[in-house]
């Protein structure tokens, strides 16, 4: 039994890992990842990636920003320590307004760092995880899990079709940089 766990196809043209991208899904075989050294329009179209659900974390951390300020000040200067300064009312709400919006700004600013590093997994002091180190450099990479029905033989096969520089077999799922 082989202990390749993924085959990848490194690719030095983005248009021709794009034609590979399109002959493995004409052969049914599915794709587990591909990683570029820089953006490519079209791709999550491609591979059939979701849209985002970071704007709904977004709107949430705001939301909670914004209560949570909001909800303090009328606590501390309505009901906790109401002071009479010139006969203006202690629940004047125009005078919430610009600390409520810098809590929301605040909150949401916080709340998304932390979601990216949750939804990266690169807490501050983790080593990166990358298939092919080349991936962050010069080389456009399309990683296979091998354990698919497809023989080996046959994705290799492909992706030398398609304008793979160099197909490789990975026994670890990920590189490290030491």
């Amino acid at each position: 039994m082989s202990k390749t766990k993924f085959i990848l196809g490194l690719f030095d043209d983005p248009d021709a890992m794009m034609d590979g991208i399109h002959k493995l899904q004409q052969n049914s075989v599915p794709i587990y990842d591909v990683y570029t050294p820089m953006p490519i329009h079209g791709i999550e179209a491609k591979l059939g990636i979701k849209d985002s659900r970071l704007g709904y974390a977004a709107f949430l951390f705001g939301c909670t920003g914004g209560t949570v300020a909001f909800s303090m000040l009328y606590y501390m200067l309505v009901h906790d320590w109401p002071m009479n300064i010139g006969g203006k009312p202690s629940f004047a709400i125009p005078d919430f307004v610009p600390i409520t919006f810098e809590w929301t700004v605040l909150f949401t600013a916080f709340g998304m760092v932390a979601t990216f590093f949750y939804a990266t997994h690169l807490f501050p002091g983790r080593a990166p995880r990358v298939m092919d180190l080349r991936a962050t450099d010069d080389r456009f990479v399309i990683a296979i899990d091998a354990k698919g029905n497809t023989p080996h033989a046959d994705i290799t096969n492909i992706l030398k079709e398609a304008g793979a520089v160099e197909v490789k077999h990975n026994e670890r799922k990920y590189v490290s940089y030491e």
